[in-house]
């Protein structure tokens, strides 16, 4: 960099540009001061080569250079274009080949964190959870700091992890990337921005962080308004959404008019048209309709149905009321939950629920409103084909491109989480009918009703559900190990580490056995552990030895239902177990393709044909939705059972050709 000669200040005057003082001002080699126009320059001033030219949309082409712009205290790199500022830019390092047009102001004023260290009070609007963001906050840290808070010391620590973060990012100076477009936006204020990203016609964007990179842009759209904010790669936010205090994690996309307020989302929420009020929602959070209200919850893997609603307010002390919604629940159109209440994992919410009612032992459910009343069909998404589509399409809706992941998604449908439930499920299920008797016709739970064959049939549903969870676990443990006697195969099904014993939790998407969880907490709290990268490290460690943790766990189950420790089982036990897993997963494939067979129904051929009989009614549902025997899914589902019962088949070969 260089002072600019008496020569190129008189040709700058002369292209009707200012500064208080020319000796703040310096240029790169070469130096090309017919690029630089109608700009009045203050303080300290920077700028790069201005040697390349842009092809707009439409084959427009303009030369990069600063072109009508008050500017202050900024730093310009290589072949920037800066094109109409009409109020000013100030306290700014712009990066190379960035473009900037037709832009209100951008400004940082005093000293800024860029949204690092915003208190969210996330869930409960009567505060007591409030959440620091940072550019790097998982879904899991936030699980921790949300729900954690009977570990006030722990809470506390982290917290000043974040804070220490938040006071490295402090600055008076902003940062726009490299290959940043804005064009047509408001006021930036106090927002850093990174590299590519792609802003078109924003409104406002206040006090934030927009964390793009090459491999995953953020796109921010016309008349978008965001406000204490982090936003993380690969977000879309269009369509004059309005975000106030909130993160915004990887892959996540908003837009037609969605109000985000004091909330948190993780990796690959959707939502478009209705509204979020101080929710935490993990990852595949998913709301896509103008009447939807998501409001003091706790969701992940949710998908929201139109006119879903939940009340926080009791018109008492306040909206003080918050709920949860496990893993893979589902609300329907006009679905309504009184908070508190808590919904199980995968349960399909139908009706108005006001009674407070807790289902998170009997997950897999039904949550039906009849009467007035809540009741529970235990078990019976088990066997819907929603629930099995659900499991397929999460991980082909991976939004994320950025080669780091923030967030640690356990996709399993079955794990030692689920089927802890199910095995706490039959028990609830069993102790109900001891305590009120066999004959009732309807039984009472936690503000809810169970209708006596339903109880039966959850129970049973529960059964074949931990019969082919133990089972997929016995013969993948067996697949990947070589073994041609009892001997060696007692060895192969020995675990690879004691770790997974117990309770396990879904800590917003990671799936991890409790002692894990609470040793890294316990670490936090003491002091062992003192940074935040440590502690991503160690959720890093839980979710690559899952597989290994499940083992554990399911041979401990396993061993229960065999009598004895693996070095006492015996092939027969092993033949037994893998029969058992062949028909668990044959009879639920059975029941889902039944299920899958209601969608080509007559009823479901209503609407279709018309002005034509019956004849033409079925040709235009065949033209439309395809045969039943040709679905994809149904083919799919057929394939499953073919492949699991020849795995089946191999498995029984091999065990029953050991000798010792």
């Amino acid at each position: 960099m260089r002072k600019l000669t008496q020569q190129e200040i008189t040709q700058l005057e002369s292209q009707r540009c200012t500064s208080r003082d020319w000796n703040l001002v310096e240029v790169a080699e070469p130096f090309h001061p017919e690029y630089i126009r109608e700009v009045a320059f203050s303080g300290k001033i920077r700028i790069g080569r201005l040697e390349a030219e842009y092809t707009l949309p439409g084959g427009f082409t303009v030369h990069s250079g600063l072109y009508r712009a008050s500017v202050h205290n900024c730093e310009f790199g290589d072949n920037v274009h800066i094109y109409n500022v009409s109020n000013y830019m100030a306290n700014y390092r712009i990066g190379n080949d960035t473009c900037i047009e037709n832009v209100h102001s951008i400004v940082v004023d005093g000293s800024s964190t860029f949204g690092n260290g915003v208190r969210v009070p996330v869930m409960n609007e009567g505060g007591g959870r409030e959440i620091p963001i940072f550019d790097h906050l998982s879904a899991h840290l936030a699980y921790f700091l949300t729900l954690y808070r009977h570990r006030p010391q722990m809470i506390e620590r982290l917290t000043e992890m974040i804070d220490a973060y938040a006071e490295t990012q402090r600055s008076e100076m902003g940062y726009i990337g490299n290959n940043v477009h804005i064009l047509n936006c408001g006021s930036l204020k106090n927002v850093r921005i990174g590299d590519y990203a792609q802003i078109g016609g924003a409104s406002v964007l206040k006090n934030g962080s927009i964390n793009s990179n090459q491999q995953a842009p953020v796109k921010i759209g016309s008349g978008v308004k965001c406000n204490d904010f982090i936003i993380s790669s690969g977000v879309s936010i269009t369509d004059s959404t309005l975000v106030s205090k909130c993160f915004i994690g990887q892959g996540c996309e908003m837009g037609k008019h969605y109000s985000a307020l004091e909330s948190l989302f993780f990796s690959n929420c959707q939502g478009f048209h209705g509204e979020a009020t101080a929710i935490f929602a993990g990852p595949y959070t998913v709301t896509h309709h103008k009447s939807t209200l998501l409001i003091a919850g706790m969701f992940s893997f949710l998908n929201a149905g139109s006119g879903s609603n939940q009340s926080n307010h009791m018109y008492k002390l306040g909206p003080i009321h918050q709920g949860v919604a496990e893993r893979g629940a589902k609300t329907t159109s006009d679905s309504y939950l009184l908070w508190p209440a808590k919904v199980g994992a995968f349960t399909l919410v139908m009706g108005r629920h006001t009674h407070h009612s807790d289902t998170s032992a009997l997950p897999f459910s039904y949550l039906i409103e009849n009467a007035n009343e809540s009741y529970i069909v235990p078990a019976v998404n088990l066997r819907s084909v929603g629930t099995i589509r659900d499991a397929q399409k999460w991980p082909k809706r991976d939004n994320r491109k950025d080669p780091v992941k923030l967030d640690l998604i356990n996709y399993n449908l079955l794990s030692p989480y689920t089927i802890q439930k199910m095995y706490q499920g039959q028990q609830v299920l069993r102790d109900i009918m001891h305590l009120s008797g066999e004959g009732t016709e309807v039984y009472s739970y936690r503000n809810c009703k169970i209708r006596n064959s339903s109880l039966r049939k959850g129970i049973e549903l529960y059964g074949v559900g931990i019969k082919k969870f133990l089972g997929n676990s016995l013969i993948s443990r067996l697949s990947k190990a070589e073994w041609h006697n009892l001997s060696e195969l007692r060895q192969a099904l020995r675990p690879d580490s004691s770790v997974g014993l117990g309770e396990w939790v879904d800590c917003a998407g990671l799936l991890a056995p409790k002692s894990e969880i609470t040793q890294l907490l316990d670490d936090i709290q003491s002091g062992r552990l003192t940074s935040l990268n440590e502690a991503q490290q160690r959720l890093i460690s839980m979710y690559s030895n899952y597989y290994s943790y499940e083992w554990t766990w399911a041979l401990d189950k396993l061993e229960q239902v065999w009598g004895k420790r693996v070095e006492e089982v015996e092939v027969a036990d092993l033949i037994r177990t893998v029969e058992a897993w062949k028909e668990a997963v044959v009879g639920l494939d059975k029941l889902v393709y039944e299920d899958a067979k209601k969608e080509f129904s007559l009823n479901a051929r209503t609407g279709f044909g018309a002005d034509g009989n019956d004849e033409q009614t079925n040709r235009d549902f065949e033209n439309v939705r395809g045969k039943f025997e040709s679905n994809s899914f149904v083919l799919a589902v057929l394939e499953h059972i073919r492949k699991k019962s020849e795995l089946g088949d191999r498995m029984l070969a091999r065990l029953n050709a050991i000798t010792e």
